[in-house]
């Protein structure tokens, strides 16, 4: 049994290293957290060793995702990493899937560290001390449930710029002097006795937009996890403000303020004094942008009912307003090539695009394609989510920027950015290529080819996620 002392990620991976190439299974190794003993001590002289492997190679997102669970507090975890390690080193690429026992434990992990580093974002507060008592001018206490301290003190560094500052936990502190991180065990157990004349000017702002008359506890509670609230300054004065909200303040919330403004009148048109409509029904009701206006009909997307995969486009082109069905012009024959080259049945995905009307604009006697604009990808937004929650994809091309657009609900995203590695987005698996439109324009052979390949290997990686594989790049 190899005994591995470890005190941080750095020293487990050198550790890792050297126990992967020297063919050590994870049930050879004990991992010891406390101080004692060397690092390694008898790894090689208590285990009759294979003959030495090459040294692992791993690709950047499962690195960042050991990383991060090394930041998670259990007593097994740097036991856990090794075993997910050694399982990835001898081909186990399911270890990166949900479906896979330590998959699932690693992501959710990953998910718990992430939530823990936007929690300590969110809920630090600096308090100044006196100018007499000297550096550091800000300090802040917090306990946080994971090891996610230096991930924070460099958040911070950045935002406060060459301003001094400590942040003290039950296990740790760090001093920030402006231009160099210092760590240090812990220094104090709370910032609570120190006398901040900001924080007194943010309560008094506090207490006087507080509306006793929209008070909800529950919902108050609900936001701010309980752990959270006792180090918080608001935390000084909401159970005062709450009960004399309960004590009477909430029927005349409004009396002193709102009621003895006059108010103000403001003009208005009567046509736009209208109340808020009912969303429409159907794609043939929708009136949501003006596009219907020059369209024959909606297109609405095609396929299985129950598809693992959505291919979605942008808009239908001139033959689908025509036919009313998405991919059946020049397009549609380029992507049931790819389809078939991929090993895709297109009876078994589901095929729509982000916008359903089709926009144009004449040229001669022919109907030209127009981009639509980030506003009608919007008002469509609310096809797609329909269709997201009827079909419930395990994994969505994206076929163009616009649908990427649509799918991340923002007009300043760029295809290049995103292409050649799959993301997750809402729980779903998010693959993003060419349009099928793009392949027909480009000018040369050699680029129709590479924009070709480029959507089998989309399509390709498509499947393999539908199916519980790993996310591996594919070519861009």
């Amino acid at each position: 049994m190899s005994a591995v002392l470890v005190r941080s990620f750095d020293e487990w991976r050198a550790a890792a290293r050297s126990l992967i190439v020297r063919r050590v299974p994870p049930e050879s190794v004990q991992w010891i957290s406390e101080e004692g003993g060397d690092l390694l001590s008898g790894a090689a002289d208590e285990l009759p060793l294979a003959q030495p492997a090459a040294a692992p190679r791993v690709p950047r997102r499962l690195m960042d995702m050991l990383e991060s669970a090394a930041c998670y507090r259990a007593g097994d975890r740097w036991a856990f990493l090794y075993r997910v390690l050694w399982r990835w080193h001898h081909g186990e690429q399911e270890i990166l899937s949900m479906a896979d026992e330590d998959g699932g434990r690693l992501q959710q992990m990953v998910k718990a560290v992430h939530h823990e580093i936007h929690d300590m974002h969110a809920y630090l507060r600096f308090r100044e001390r006196p100018e007499a008592e000297g550096a550091p001018r800000f300090v802040a206490w917090f306990e946080p449930a994971h090891d996610v301290l230096p991930q924070v003190a460099q958040h911070f560094a950045q935002r406060m710029g060459r301003i001094s500052w400590m942040i003290a936990t039950p296990e740790a502190s760090v001093l920030w002097d402006g231009a160099t991180m210092h760590s240090t065990g812990p220094l104090m157990r709370s910032a609570a006795d120190i006398d901040d004349a900001g924080e007194k000017l943010w309560l008094t702002y506090y207490r006087s937009i507080f509306n006793p008359a929209r008070l909800n506890a529950d919902i108050m509670h609900g936001h701010i996890r309980s752990r959270f609230w006792k180090n918080l300054p608001e935390a000084a004065v909401v159970p005062q403000m709450v009960s004399q909200a309960a004590a009477g303040a909430r029927k005349v919330g409004q009396l002193d303020t709102v009621g003895k403004r006059k108010g103000a009148t403001i003009p208005i048109a009567a046509e736009d004094a209208q109340p808020e409509r009912q969303q429409p029904s159907t794609l043939d009701e929708c009136r949501r942008c003006d596009l219907w206006q020059n369209a024959t009909q909606a297109v609405g997307g095609q396929g299985a009912r129950r598809a693992k995969v959505m291919l979605l486009g942008e808009q239908p082109g001139d033959q689908e307003d025509l036919a009313g069905k998405p991919f059946v012009g020049p397009a549609g024959e380029l992507l049931d090539k790819a389809m078939d080259q991929a090993g895709m049945d297109r009876r078994k995905v589901y095929i729509t695009n982000a916008v359903k009307h089709f926009k144009w604009e004449p040229r001669g006697k022919r109907r030209m394609h127009k981009t639509p604009g980030q506003r009608e990808v919007m008002a469509c937004h609310y096809w797609l989510e329909t269709e997201l929650e009827t079909i419930a994809p395990d994994v969505i091309v994206a076929l163009g920027s616009t649908a990427l657009k649509s799918i991340l609900q923002s007009g300043s995203v760029s295809l290049k950015d995103y292409m050649g590695e799959p993301f997750q987005h809402e729980g779903r698996w998010v693959v993003a290529t060419y349009h099928p439109a793009y392949a027909l324009r480009v000018p040369s052979p050699e680029a129709r080819a590479e924009a070709l390949a480029a959507m089998v290997g989309a399509l390709r990686t498509a499947q393999r996620l539908a199916e519980g594989g790993p996310p591996d790049a594919m070519p861009a």
